[in-house]
């Protein structure tokens, strides 16, 4: 038998139980909102909804890869905002918004590789390794601004990245659509994509099947400092700024649970990429609609919490019976 032939196919179940409820639940805001509040459906308000799950979303691509491998990263929002603070100090000292915008992605992939390094080839927990990661990248970011916003950035990256192409919609928009669906045909398809959903389901059996765990690993990681990286690139120039609290410690939540109610297994190796970006509209859609009908902040928090949990218990059982 074949290398190859030896390794699992990736997940076919779709849709997974997850993302039934999601889509239940979404189903059911929406209603409400008609009822309540029909102001949500106008048209900026829309594309408004759509360009703020985009960008939760491109956190939560990066984070449903590393999830499938069986590991998290915490530090995913604090990697933005230290990334997206580096690349405009430089950008408004020197007015090469190109070459910041490489310095952007590069931090955050740096960021990524570090822990991709300490959790694969140091064996350090994830969660412990990533939170960590973002308590010093949090701190490193408040220090070198003062917490003060890093403004006044060249047009040119502002007009480019805060285009709106096609009928208003941003271009923020069409790239996190595109990109979701190329890392969803190679997760599928590709060996790469076979050896994460592997090493997910079962590290010791990709191990006899002679797959890099370590590497594999490294590797979604990696992949995830890079999507902190360019959100890092869209979110500076949607607000035309950049700050040390661009990557609330809330944030972290909404990525988990846009991955959570988008049918990524917690026990790594299910889950599709574009179950993860249906969760962070689901996600936005109803921080909207809490907003619009009065919820406090706090009390928003507290329901979120408690739809991670649910979904959780969900998934808990779906793992224990796999």
């Amino acid at each position: 038998m074949s290398l190859v032939g030896a390794l699992p196919l990736a997940p076919r179940k779709w849709p997974s139980r997850q993302l039934i409820v999601s889509l239940l639940i979404l189903s059911a805001i929406l209603i409400a909102l008609w009822i309540h509040a029909p102001n949500f459906f106008r048209y900026n308000n829309i594309v408004n909804v759509l360009l703020q799950a985009s960008l939760l979303g491109m956190l939560a691509i990066g984070m449903a890869v590393i999830m499938i491998v069986g590991g998290i990263d915490l530090s995913l929002p604090a990697n933005m905002a230290m990334s997206a603070v580096l690349g405009a100090f430089y950008m408004k000292a020197t007015g090469d918004w190109g070459t910041a915008s490489l310095i952007m992605a590069g931090a955050g992939l740096s960021i990524g590789l570090i822990n991709g390094v300490a959790v694969a080839k140091l064996k350090m927990i994830p969660f412990v390794v990533t939170l960590a990661m973002m308590t010093i990248v949090s701190g490193t970011s408040v220090w070198v601004t003062n917490s003060l916003s890093i403004s006044q950035l060249p047009d040119g990256f502002l007009n480019l990245f805060g285009a709106r192409p096609l009928f208003r919609i941003p271009i923020t928009v069409i790239i996190v659509s595109v990109l979701a669906f190329v890392i969803t045909v190679l997760m599928r398809s590709s060996i790469a994509g076979r050896w994460a959903y592997a090493v997910g389901i079962n590290d010791k059996s990709a191990r006899v099947a002679r797959v890099p765990i370590d590497r594999v690993v490294m590797a979604s990681y990696v992949f995830g400092g890079l999507m902190a990286g360019l959100t890092a690139i869209l979110l500076t120039a949607r607000l035309g700024s950049a700050s040390a609290n661009m990557g609330n410690d809330g944030m972290v939540l909404d990525i988990v649970s846009a991955c959570v109610v988008g049918g990524i297994s917690i026990h790594g190796g299910a889950g599709r990429i574009f179950g993860a970006l249906f969760g962070a509209l689901l996600v936005t859609v109803l921080s909207n609609a809490m907003n619009l009908i009065g919820v406090s902040f706090y009390l928003s928090l507290v329901i979120k919490g408690a739809v991670i949990v649910a979904f959780v218990a969900v998934d808990s059982r779906r793992g224990g019976s796999r």
